[in-house]
């Protein structure tokens, strides 16, 4: 992870709205975030909290039309993608953005060899010949720990395994050095193993190519340590937003302290019941009234249920590590909590 500086893309007051028989989902409501050169954001929640949405809107990978609205701005370097043409927003996916989805079992296309995934990507968008596509590939492959990179690329994807077929995902996402990488769940279905390779190795990609990344994942662990900042989602909306290592030290809302109380503890002893939040997300077609996590919510008071909070910066002092020390953080809660009990495993940076 590199300090951040001027941002690299702009998300100001994002909605994409599913215009369904059961009414109107909003699936991302009023998500405002900025992501600067060489930084690396975390976006958590649950499913259903947004995040995979949010991730293909910024990218213009939703179509709208009648069943489908998308407002709000995108700008990628001062760029609005969603006021381009599709034929120049295709332009970008590669050299400016890309991004590595969700599961690997299908994001290949299962009649085409890994080669012809790579090199077409690479002679659409670097104009090379076949012989440089191909060993650019091959060397792509390699970059991402894949053994035996030639024969690789004579394979389809169903004889490799999960993990591989990962790596292929990585492998063409970075094939045109996008400055911006959207990892969307990018451990979803492997291996615990596998699962910290793959997030290492993303990790040290990003470090190497001085990239952007956005980490999509509802899984707490992978975004401590690994990210600059994290912005918590649920039903739709930021809730909580700040440094990852302030938020992970001391929690300001409920759904963030309750996130983090339901993360298995290496030194609890045998036979510990595992926390878990009651109730279940919000049917996003027919919201609640107030805040959207009060029903479930174990310190509501009765004005939760009344306005939506807002989103407002939020000073306190950090009382772990340095008690001196103070930081400013965003809280989507009419209430938000002061106490610093729920800890990342292995310390405030998850290590």
């Amino acid at each position: 992870m590199t300090a951040p500086t001027t941002p690299l893309l702009v998300v100001d007051d994002l909605r994409t709205v599913f215009h369904t028989a059961r009414g109107a989902v909003r699936a991302v409501d009023g998500v405002s975030f900025t992501v600067a050169r060489g930084e690396t954001l975390g976006l958590v929640g649950e499913s259903g909290s947004g995040k995979s949405v949010l991730g293909r809107t910024v990218m213009g990978l939703i179509a709208t039309g009648a069943t489908t609205t998308v407002t709000g701005s995108v700008l990628l370097d001062g760029q609005d993608v969603h006021g381009l043409s599709r034929g120049r927003r295709r332009r970008l996916w590669g050299p400016e953005v890309a991004m590595v989805f969700q599961d690997p079992m299908t994001s290949l296309n299962p009649v085409k060899r890994v080669g012809t995934h790579l090199t077409e990507t690479l002679r659409r968008h670097l104009d090379c010949s076949r012989a440089e596509a191909r060993d650019r590939a091959v060397d792509l492959l390699r970059q991402v720990g894949i053994p035996e990179p030639a024969r690789r690329l004579r394979q389809y994807p169903h004889e490799l395994s999960g993990g591989m077929r990962q790596r292929v995902v990585i492998a063409i996402a970075l094939a045109c050095d996008p400055r911006l990488l959207i990892a969307d769940e990018p451990t979803t279905a492997l291996d615990v193993t596998v699962q910290q390779q793959i997030l290492d190795l993303l990790g040290s990609l990003v470090e190497e190519r001085s990239m952007a990344m956005v980490l999509v994942s509802h899984d707490l662990g992978a975004v401590a340590g690994r990210t600059d900042r994290v912005q918590v989602m649920y039903a739709g909306r930021t809730v909580e937003s700040g440094r990852t290592r302030d938020v992970f030290a001391a929690p300001r809302h409920p759904y963030t302290e309750a996130l983090l109380a339901s993360i298995p503890q290496l030194d609890a002893p045998p036979h510990t019941v595992l926390r878990a939040i009651e109730g279940t997300p919000p049917d996003m077609a027919r919201p609640p009234a107030g805040c959207r996590f009060a029903p479930r919510c174990a310190v509501r008071h009765d004005d939760c249920a009344g306005a939506m909070p807002a989103l407002v910066p939020l000073s306190m002092p950090l009382s772990v590590g340095s008690p001196a020390a103070s930081y400013d953080r965003e809280v989507a809660c009419h209430h938000p909590t002061t106490s610093a009990a729920f800890a990342a495993p292995g310390g405030p940076d998850g290590r």
